[in-house]
């Protein structure tokens, strides 16, 4: 059987499918198809081809053995780019893959094993220096967009932490121009949203030297501000009890990997009562950095040292 899913950034829907014949030949033909192209998924055997399909394609997917390895695409320009970028990435992501599953790594030398090393980062970054080429010279394509999500084994961000919303940036603007009602330019926009708030939470917040706090960890041993002088330090004022706490944290965690290894801490006061509601809230989000709190709400002394007014507040102290 062959089967069509429809791609959309929240789920993948199966909306038609088709037996082969005798000869290995299927069809599938789709109604009130967009104008503007949208991603699909042919799924054959367990492997899957992405499409780019449009009201009015006519497309003819061919392939002898193994599907996403020999498939060929006519009818469809976006589609054809995509199988440009999809199997050269699918078959890089096999051979790191087979690189790091290699069941006779226990027998091997010291000599051995970091020569298997070095022939996975070797093509880690030919796969990671293909991918990029791909986007800057098909920004205007969606096949760019496509390449753009993809990551490999390990990755959060495409290139770094800094560095994607550069990319993300050049293909939106590309693809506005091109394709001015892709249901893909909201997606763009906002991870370039969530990205632009990432960065100004590093860089647009006011450096000053603040006042020094002593207040309790969950353990109830106390933690002094200034006993982390010489780092640079996020004070974070938040609560458990706020509704998108958990986001809000999700984001800082996202930071604070990539930069606590270059002297950079979180010193997070709680701004709470529930005793319970707070050591909960740390424990279940897996808060890795300073998580402080004296259990006074809105009538501790801190605040009013740090002038908060709302929640979450977020300041830099560089001393």
């Amino acid at each position: 059987m062959i089967y069509l899913e429809q791609v959309t950034p929240l789920a993948q829907t199966l909306i038609d499918s088709a037996q082969l014949d005798e000869t290995g030949n299927y069809k599938l033909e789709l109604c009130d198809v967009d104008r503007t192209p949208a991603l699909y998924n042919l799924v054959c055997n367990g492997d899957k081809i992405p499409l780019f399909l449009q009201g009015g394609d006519r497309l003819t997917v061919s392939s002898v053995g193994r599907v996403v390895h020999n498939y060929t695409v006519e009818g469809s320009e976006e589609s054809e780019l995509l199988r440009r970028f999809y199997q050269p990435f699918v078959a890089g992501m096999q051979r790191l893959d087979a690189l790091s599953s290699s069941p006779e790594t226990y027998r091997m030398t010291d000599e051995e094993i970091r020569r298997i090393e070095s022939e996975y980062w070797a093509e880690y970054r030919r796969i990671k220096h293909e991918q990029i080429k791909f986007i800057v010279e098909h920004k205007s394509s969606l096949a760019g967009v496509y390449a753009l999500y993809q990551r490999l084994p390990g990755e959060t961000y495409l290139f770094n932490l800094d560095g994607d919303v550069i990319y993300y940036r050049m293909v939106a603007e590309a693809i506005e121009e091109r394709y001015p009602e892709s249901s893909y330019l909201p997606l763009l926009a906002s991870e370039i949203a969530r990205m632009d708030a990432r960065q100004n939470l590093m860089s647009n917040i006011a450096e000053t030297n603040f006042p020094d706090v002593e207040l309790p960890d969950m353990f109830g041993r106390k933690v002094r501000l200034s006993s982390l002088q010489g780092k640079v330090v996020l004070v974070d004022f938040w609560s458990a009890e706020l509704g998108n706490s958990n986001a809000i944290n999700a984001e800082l965690k996202e930071v604070y990997a990539e930069y606590a290894d270059r002297g950079f801490e979180i010193y997070q006061i709680g701004v709470d009562v529930s005793k319970d509601i707070w050591i909960n809230a740390v424990q279940e989000q897996q808060l890795p950095w300073i998580s402080v709190c004296d259990f006074r709400g809105r009538n501790s002394p801190a605040l009013g040292l740090y002038n908060v007014q709302k929640l979450p507040a977020n300041f830099f102290d560089r001393s």
